[in-house]
Formats: structure tokens, sequence, C-alpha cells
């Protein structure tokens, strides 16, 4: 028998100063069996750095042609392609091809150093693209606030993200890695 997704559902009120957006989203978000609780809350906090009234969450994990949240404009163009973890130098070029603009997160800082210096010299030929690192006790710590129904508070002032719940608060910084 296949295993299926795990469903969550979360409120998400964002006070993002930096970008002046304050929003409230009630979002589904559905839990792939390869995926980590500390993953999912990354992709969580992927699209809350990012938040827009067109943004969404794809099919993910179970899908070769499609990011992990997206921004897609009503003809169909993709605006925001956003990305986890390391990606190989060819999807790199397809999703810069793809999209107006990419972002990847990377979150194991063991694993991220090593890719961010083997990838620099693809990062540079991309135009359109942006790499962020949240160190791996931020991701860690954002995996301890998992629960099946969330209401998350976020506040964003001056890049560092404050994320408070039931479950406890959490802040962090992205830290942009590329264009440095």
């Amino acid at each position: 028998m296949a295993l299926t997704a795990s469903i969550f559902k979360v409120q998400l009120h964002i006070s993002d100063m930096d970008r002046h957006y304050y929003q409230s989203h009630t979002v589904t978000l559905a839990q792939h069996p390869s995926e980590n609780d500390l993953r999912m809350m990354v992709r969580l906090m992927a699209f809350v750095l990012n938040a827009h009234e067109e943004l969404s969450f794809t099919k993910g994990l179970s899908t070769q042609d499609e990011p992990d949240v997206w921004h897609k404009t009503l003809s169909d163009e993709i605006e925001l392609w956003i990305e986890l973890g390391q990606l190989e130098e060819k999807r790199l070029r397809q999703a810069c091809g793809k999209a107006k603009k990419v972002i990847i997160y990377t979150y194991n800082d063991k694993q991220a150093g090593p890719w961010l210096t083997q990838m620099q010299p693809h990062f540079s030929r991309q135009k359109s693209l942006e790499v962020f690192h949240i160190n791996s006790e931020a991701s860690e710590q954002l995996a301890k606030l998992v629960a099946k129904n969330m209401e998350l508070q976020v506040s964003i002032q001056d890049g560092e993200v404050f994320v408070s719940s039931e479950q406890g608060d959490v802040t962090f910084t992205p830290e942009q890695r590329f264009p440095a």
C-alpha cells in the first residue's frame, strides 16, 4: 500500500515591514511521505518570505516540472520559481529559463557550503537568481513548531524573521548567498 501525504492546515498572519506586506493566509500543506517536518517548515517559510496573493504551493516533490512554490500570472507565465535545497545545474538552468525570477533556499549547513562553492560559476550566468541560506539551528527550531493545525504570527523587519505559535518562537535571518 502506497503512503499518502499528511495534510496540515496553517493560518499565517504576516507582517513584513521590509516589503510593506500585511496579510493573513490560510494554506493547506501536503507533506509528501519522503518530506520531513524540517523541510516542510522551510518550504512554509519560503512562502512567507515571498508572500503574495498569487503565490502557491505546487505538487513539489511529486513532480519534476514544478518548483516547491511559485507565482504564476493569469496568462500562465511564471513570475517566481522557489526551490529548496541543492539543485543540480541542469535544474537550475531550466528554472531560470522558465521563470522571470528564481529563488533557492538552502537549509542544511553541512551540505550548503560545498554546494554553493561548486555552483558559484553556474550562478553567475543567471541574471534572475537569488540564493538564501537558513541555518540548520533555525530550521530545526522551525520543525519543532509543527502541528496538524498551526496558527503562525510572522514578523519580518530588517531581514530578521520572527515566528510565533503556541508551540514556541523562532527568530532567524536568511543569509543571502547570491548575489553576494
